[in-house]
């Protein structure tokens, strides 16, 4: 059985919309590399309600009436007390907008027709309009994204709502999440409406679990995010091995030519070393994406276990997971150690590209490198092992002593503290 998710997150700045105006309408050119996002699905999307503008043109014009009471309100305020209406919204303790975000997992959307998917989000909306009780003229914008692995989708709600201030007597315009998700009990409450709405309408989907920290969460989430890592970390794995395994075989060929400092190795090797430099750098960079994941998993995992006994038929699944998550993280260690052992065999190479390569190539030398020793992948011998007797030695003891420097004045200011 598959579950109904139903979540709410909040919106917060006038800056976090924006952003997420352009994940919701594939605005971002970074989508064509997303391997989440297939790009050429992207035609498929269904809006549900349109929005022909960006995200925040299309908030401004929807609160322009509360803009208006706001900046009124300012020709009146002492100057030193004056904000603008973007600095209001993002200074306050209400958000600016909210995010309701409906799913299901795979199971539930297989064999589905793209009108079958639009029935399934004209019913969520209609939960949105009558169980939630916005308005239309309070969605922002709600579309189906069917280029990403799950189809689910996106309501960007604007909680504007005129309150009555015992102050002054009148009413004025405010913005409250509040007003519509009243408590954790009343979010409860919705949850339930929601999925006794999907099945009056014949989708057979289970309840998320109750009285648990994070409702939404469920056990096929979780297998979700298990088999994102488990895909990332297979690929990451065949990567490395791929490009070592041509590198090395390309060196059994290649003939380097030394003459006095100089190594001279060909052109294809060259190509060869700068692919599996990229490579690395690739999965390097992505170390703490995994790392997040896990944590994810981890939190996911501590929150089951709290869950009340009679939800004990779910901890065999549990264990199962967790047993899943040690795997993954003895992947990841392997991982870890297969890079840390590439590191080392490709300093030589490093070396040689100080000596032969281009001022550009020695410049990404130089930037590769230092990154590596922040990460704490190279030590100060390492990277003084590659520059020694190279153009850029000095460049690169300079830094050294830069870093060294900067950690003995931090130990020292932290002992006259004390």
């Amino acid at each position: 059985m598959s579950y109904a998710i139903f979540r709410s997150e909040s919106i917060n700045t006038i800056k976090d919309l924006g952003q997420i105006g352009a994940h919701n309408k594939r605005d971002k050119k970074a989508y064509k590399s997303n391997p989440d996002i297939d790009i050429t699905k992207t035609k498929n999307n269904i809006d549900i309600v349109p929005l022909s503008d960006k995200y925040t043109k299309g908030y401004y014009e929807l609160v322009k009436d509360y803009k208006k009471e706001y900046e009124e309100k300012q020709l009146t305020t002492r100057e030193d007390r004056r904000k603008s209406f973007d600095k209001m919204l993002d200074d306050s303790n209400s958000v600016v907008a909210d995010e309701l975000l409906f799913t299901s997992d795979n199971d539930f959307f297989k064999g589905m027709s793209k009108k079958e998917i639009k029935k399934w989000a004209d019913t969520c909306m209609e939960f949105v309009y009558n169980d939630l009780g916005y308005t239309k003229e309070q969605i922002l914008h709600a579309t189906v994204h069917m280029d990403e692995k799950t189809p689910h989708l996106h309501c960007v709600v604007v909680p504007l709502i005129k309150k009555f201030d015992k102050r002054t007597n009148t009413e004025k315009y405010t913005i409250s999440k509040k007003h519509y998700m009243k408590s954790g009990a009343y979010i409860s409450e919705l949850q339930d409406k929601y999925w006794q709405r999907m099945n009056d309408k014949g989708f057979k989907l289970e309840r998320g679990i109750k009285n648990s920290d994070n409702e939404h969460i469920s056990i096929k989430e979780f297998k979700k995010i298990t088999r994102k890592l488990d895909n990332r970390m297979e690929k990451q794995n065949y990567l490395m091995t791929r490009d070592y395994e041509i590198l090395e075989e390309k060196l059994k060929t290649s003939k380097p030519t030394i003459t006095g400092k100089e190594v001279k190795i060909d052109k294809e090797a060259y190509d060869t070393l700068q692919d599996f430099m990229n490579t690395s750098k690739m999965v390097i960079r992505d170390m703490p994406k995994n790392q997040a994941l896990f944590e994810e998993l981890q939190e996911y995992t501590n929150q089951y276990r709290e869950m009340e006994q009679d939800k004990r038929h779910l901890q065999v699944e549990i264990r199962r997971l967790e047993n899943k998550n040690e795997e993954l993280q003895k992947e990841n260690r392997k991982l870890h150690n297969f890079l840390n052992v590439m590191l080392q065999s490709i300093k030589k190479f490093f070396r040689q590209l100080l000596h032969i390569g281009t001022e550009k190539d020695k410049d990404n030398v130089v930037e590769e490198i230092t990154a590596y020793h922040q990460l704490n992948y190279y030590k100060d011998s390492d990277l003084h092992d590659i520059a020694d007797g190279t153009s850029r030695e000095e460049e690169i003891n300079d830094y050294i002593y830069e870093q060294n420097y900067e950690i003995d004045k931090d130990y020292d200011d932290y002992d006259v503290d004390i």
